[in-house]
C-alpha cells in the first residue's frame, strides 16, 4: 500500500511533464502566389513575424533566422524562402523541453501554436503583398 502511494507520487511529475509536450513536426511548405520576387517574399515574411514578437536576426541567401523570446523561453527557426515557397524549420530552443528519441522530436505544445500562428500570418502577408502590386 505504501509502495503504491509512493509510486503514484513519483509518477505525478512525469505525467504533468508529458501533458505539456507535443510532437514537433515542421509545417508543410507555404506556396508563394505568382508574380512575387524573392525580395517581395522576404518583405512579407519579416512584416508577418514581427506581429507576434518574432525578430528577424538575419536575412541572407534566402533564409531568415527568426527568434522568439517569451519570458524564460526562446525558440529559433530558419525560414527558407524563394519565389515559389516558404519553409519553416526548427533550429533550437531554450526551456521548451525539446527532446528527440527514436527519430521523433518532442517540444512544449506552445511551440506548435506559435508556428501555426506564424504560418497563417505569413500566408496573409503574402496575399497582402500580391494586392499591393496590383
Amino acid at each position: 500500500m505504501v509502495r503504491t502511494r509512493l509510486l503514484a507520487l513519483l509518477l505525478i511529475p512525469i505525467a504533468f511533464a508529458l501533458m505539456g509536450s507535443a510532437m514537433l513536426v515542421d509545417p508543410p511548405p507555404i506556396p508563394v502566389p505568382a508574380k512575387l520576387t524573392a525580395k517581395d517574399v522576404s518583405k512579407a515574411i519579416r512584416a508577418a513575424i514581427v506581429l507576434r514578437g518574432w525578430v528577424a536576426a538575419k536575412d541572407e541567401n534566402g533564409v531568415i533566422d527568426a527568434i522568439l523570446d517569451v519570458r524564460t523561453h526562446e525558440v529559433k527557426v530558419a525560414i527558407k524562402y524563394d519565389p515559389k515557397q516558404v519553409e519553416i524549420k526548427y533550429v533550437d530552443s531554450k526551456n521548451l523541453d525539446y527532446d528527440e528519441k527514436g527519430g521523433t522530436r518532442h517540444i512544449h505544445k506552445k511551440y506548435n501554436q506559435w508556428i501555426g500562428n506564424m504560418v497563417g500570418d505569413i500566408q496573409r502577408a503574402l496575399q497582402a503583398e500580391v494586392i499591393s502590386h496590383e
